[in-house]
């Protein structure tokens, strides 16, 4: 298993989709599978996941942080994904580890490049620069009507992104779907409108070329 397959022995994936999707269900479920079949397994979040980086979380997600222009949101986010490599990801993927991230870049383009409207080109070469250079082995994004996702991610507290509201969702959404199309071998559509074990059955079926042992809980 490897990242970069070159670079490092271990396995990279990372969950997407609108707030309210039930990615973070879904990536703790995958990580009792791994763990389940004796993968050594690693579980972060952007942002988030150090000290440092969940300082930055508590600054990019708080509603009061209204006057944030997206040029530093931007910038915010590539500052605690930089962190994040070289403190967590970087570490585990060179020692064998399988590292589950709860969003990665792909956030990043969806949110800040699609929802935003900051230059697509722009943020990619940002990414490039907050990621260090790593990419995730696969990606599986969780398509919800937004609306619908909205709807659950807002029934407790809301930050500062859930307040953008619908529209905002949609173009994130869109973001999205570009990337499914645009990096098809990496980035795997699941329809998230089922119940959690269907869902969690479509995630196995993604990884099972990957994780054959993924192919016998799917069976």
């Amino acid at each position: 298993m490897s990242t970069d397959r070159q670079r490092y022995k271990g396995l990279f994936i990372s969950l997407e989709g609108v707030d309210g999707s039930g990615k973070s269900t879904q990536a703790s479920l995958l990580v009792e599978d791994l763990q389940f079949y004796g993968y050594d397994v690693v579980f972060v979040r952007e942002p988030g996941g150090t000290v440092l980086s969940e300082q930055i979380r508590s600054i990019v997600l708080d509603p009061q942080n209204d006057s944030l222009c997206d040029e530093c949101e931007l910038l915010l986010y590539e500052a605690s994904r930089a962190q994040l490599v070289k403190e967590v990801i970087e570490p585990a993927l060179s020692s064998g580890k399988v590292v589950v991230c709860d969003r990665f870049y792909d956030s990043t383009f969806a949110y800040q490049s699609a929802g935003r409207g900051l230059e697509a080109d722009l943020v990619k070469h940002a990414n490039t620069l907050g990621s260090c250079g790593i990419s995730p082995d696969r990606t599986l994004v969780y398509m919800l009507d937004p609306t619908v996702a909205l709807s659950r991610a807002t029934q407790n507290s809301v930050d500062r992104l859930e307040a953008e509201g619908v529209a905002f969702q949609n173009r994130v959404s869109a973001g999205y779907n570009q990337l499914i199309q645009e990096e098809s071998h990496r980035v795997k559509s699941i329809d998230a409108q089922g119940s959690v074990e269907q869902v969690h059955k479509l995630t196995r079926d993604c990884l099972a070329d990957l994780i054959p042992q993924m192919r016998e809980l799917s069976e």
